[in-house]
C-alpha cells in the first residue's frame, strides 16, 4: 500500500438534522463519539445537501453530480443511476482500492406501489444492480422499511432471528403513525446490525489493501423506532421548542399547504400517516414521542461511529480519510411538518459536515459553503485516484476560497438556490406551480414568503439567473 494511499471511511446517516448532535448544539441528547470526532477534524457549519430526497442526493455523493448531470433525481420514477456515469467505486477501484457498503444504498428508485402489508418481497435485483455499480462487498440494509417490504440482507437475517414480522407489523400499524420503540433486541436494529458488519469488515480487512468503506445507517429516518433502552439518554426537559407561526400555510399558494392542512395529500412525508392526511391533525404529544424517538435513534447511532472509528484508527492509525455527513435532514415538527419532501428549510438542506484528513488531529470550525457533490472530488484527491469531472472541488480548497457564492439543491419537480442570506425555492408538481423567497437574515425560521416585495426584486433576479446558469451548463454543453 502506498503512503499516498489513505483508507477512506465515509459515514452517513440518513435522515439527520444538524442541530441533532451536541457538537452542533443539541442538548437533549450528548453525542459524545462524534463530539470528540469534531474536535480533532474540520467541522462544517454550511454544509448542504444536494437533494432533499435519500436518492438524488447519495447518488450526488457517489458521482460528484448535481442531480440533472447524473440524471438520478428522483426517488420516485424510473431514474437509477447509470453505471456509465463515473462514481467513487470504479474511480477508487481503478486506482487500486476494495470498495464496501454496509447499510443503505438506495441508488435505484424503490418500487412502492409493489408493497404489500403482510410480505416481505425479493431484493435480488437490486442488490446485483448496487453490486455492478462497482461495489466488491455489500451488507444491504437499504432502509428501515425497505428491509421490512423487500428481502436485503438484513431482512434476511432479522427474519432468521424471528423478529421480522414484529417489525413489519408496527411499521405498517397506522395507528402509530412512525412512533414505536423497536420490536426487539437492540443488536438487531437496524443501525446496530450496520455498525456490527461495518466493524466486522474493517476488523478483517487487510490494512496493507486501501480500502473506500461507507457505512450507510439508515436512522434517525423514520419510522422513529429507537431500541427503548436508548430513551433514557434524552432529556427533553432540554428541547428547543418547536418553530412555529400561526397560519403560516393558510395560503395555498405556499408549498407546504397540503402537507399541513391535508386539502389533498402533501409530498412531505409525515402527511402519509397523519389523520386526515393533514399533519396540522398531529397532537403535542405525538409531537413530543417523535422528537423523544428521534434523538434515542441518533444517540444509538453515535454509539455505533464510536465503534467503528476505534476500530478504523486501531487497524489504520491515522492514515484514513474520515467524512461524517448526512444525505438529507428531517423537519421534526418545526414548520408543524416532518419529514424532508419538497422541503427547502435549512432543517432539512443544512446538514452536518465532519472530515478529518490523513495525519491531521487539529480541529477547525468553518462556515465557508460546501456541497455533499464535494465528497467525490475531495476523496479522489486524497487517494491520488483518476481524475474525473465532477460538479464539486475539495473541501480544504474550498475552504481556502472562502466556499461557494451559491448553494443548490434539486429534485423531482423541485430546485432551490441559496446565497447564505437569501433562498429561492421553486416547486412545480401535480398541476401546481410554487414560488418562494426567504430573507434568512431578517427570518432565520423561513415562515414569511417574500417573492412579491418588490424591494427584493434585485435579489430574486440575481437567484434566478445563477439557477439558470447552473441548467444551462447542462443544456448548452
Amino acid at each position: 500500500m502506498s503512503a499516498q494511499q489513505p483508507h477512506i471511511l465515509l459515514i452517513t446517516a440518513d435522515e439527520l438534522r444538524k442541530d441533532a448532535l451536541s457538537c452542533y448544539g443539541n442538548e437533549t441528547i450528548q453525542t459524545t463519539h462524534l463530539d470528540k470526532f469534531a474536535e480533532m477534524s474540520v467541522q462544517f457549519s454550511r454544509a448542504y445537501s444536494t437533494s432533499p430526497w435519500c436518492l438524488p442526493s447519495r447518488c450526488a455523493m457517489l458521482t460528484g453530480k448535481l442531480p440533472h448531470n447524473s440524471g438520478a433525481y428522483s426517488n420516485f420514477r424510473k431514474c437509477e443511476l447509470s453505471t456509465g456515469i463515473p462514481n467513487m467505486f470504479q474511480v477508487l477501484k481503478q486506482g487500486g482500492y476494495t470498495t464496501s457498503v454496509h447499510g443503505k444504498c438506495h441508488f435505484s428508485p424503490v418500487p412502492y406501489g409493489e408493497t404489500r402489508r403482510g410480505a416481505t418481497l425479493p431484493y435480488e435485483e437490486f442488490r446485483s444492480y448496487y453490486m455492478s455499480l462497482g461495489i466488491d462487498h455489500l451488507d444491504l440494509q437499504d432502509d428501515k422499511q425497505v428491509s421490512v417490504w423487500f428481502y436485503d440482507d438484513y431482512a434476511k437475517e432479522l427474519d432468521e432471528a424471528g423478529y421480522l414480522t414484529a417489525y413489519r407489523d408496527d411499521t405498517w400499524d397506522r395507528s402509530k403513525a412512525k412512533v414505536f420503540p423497536f420490536p426487539g433486541p437492540e443488536e438487531w436494529h437496524p443501525d446496530s446490525w450496520v455498525g456490527r458488519k461495518a466493524v466486522q469488515f474493517i476488523e478483517n480487512h487487510d490494512e496493507q489493501q486501501p480500502l473506500f468503506c461507507w457505512v450507510s445507517f439508515s436512522g434517525p429516518h423514520y419510522p422513529f423506532d429507537p431500541p427503548a433502552s436508548y430513551f433514557e439518554r434524552v432529556d427533553m426537559s432540554k428541547d428547543k421548542p418547536r418553530a412555529l407561526k400561526e397560519g403560516e400555510f393558510d395560503d395555498p399558494s405556499r408549498i407546504h399547504h397540503r402537507s399541513y392542512h391535508g386539502d389533498g395529500r402533501g409530498i412531505c412525508d409525515g402527511s402519509g400517516p397523519a389523520p386526515g392526511h393533514a399533519q396540522k391533525n398531529y397532537t403535542e404529544d405525538y409531537w413530543h414521542h417523535l422528537r423523544k424517538s428521534y434523538y434515542a435513534n441518533v444517540a444509538q447511532i453515535d454509539d455505533q461511529i464510536g465503534r467503528i472509528l476505534e476500530t478504523a484508527r486501531r487497524k489504520w492509525g491515522d492514515n484514513v480519510l474520515i467524512i461524517f455527513t448526512a444525505d438529507h435532514g428531517e423537519m421534526l415538527g418545526n414548520h408543524g411538518i416532518w419529514g424532508k419532501g419538497d422541503c427547502g428549510y435549512e432543517d432539512v438542506l443544512n446538514v452536518p459536515l465532519i472530515v478529518q484528513y490523513p495525519r491531521e488531529t487539529a480541529g477547525q470550525k468553518t462556515d465557508a459553503k460546501v456541497m455533499l457533490t464535494d465528497i467525490m472530488a475531495t476523496c479522489m484527491k486524497a487517494a491520488n485516484a483518476p481524475e474525473v469531472p465532477t460538479d464539486g472541488r475539495d473541501f480544504k480548497e474550498l475552504i481556502e476560497s472562502g466556499g461557494y457564492t451559491y448553494v443548490f439543491s434539486e429534485g423531482e419537480g423541485f430546485f432551490t438556490v441559496s446565497d447564505g442570506r437569501m433562498k429561492y425555492i421553486h416547486v412545480v408538481k401535480g398541476g401546481r406551480e410554487h414560488y418562494e423567497l426567504f430573507d434568512m437574515e431578517q427570518d432565520p425560521f423561513e415562515f414569511d414568503n417574500v417573492i412579491d416585495h418588490e424591494q427584493y426584486a434585485p435579489v430574486l433576479a440575481e437567484l434566478r439567473n445563477a439557477a439558470n446558469n447552473v441548467f444551462l451548463k447542462k443544456l448548452l454543453a
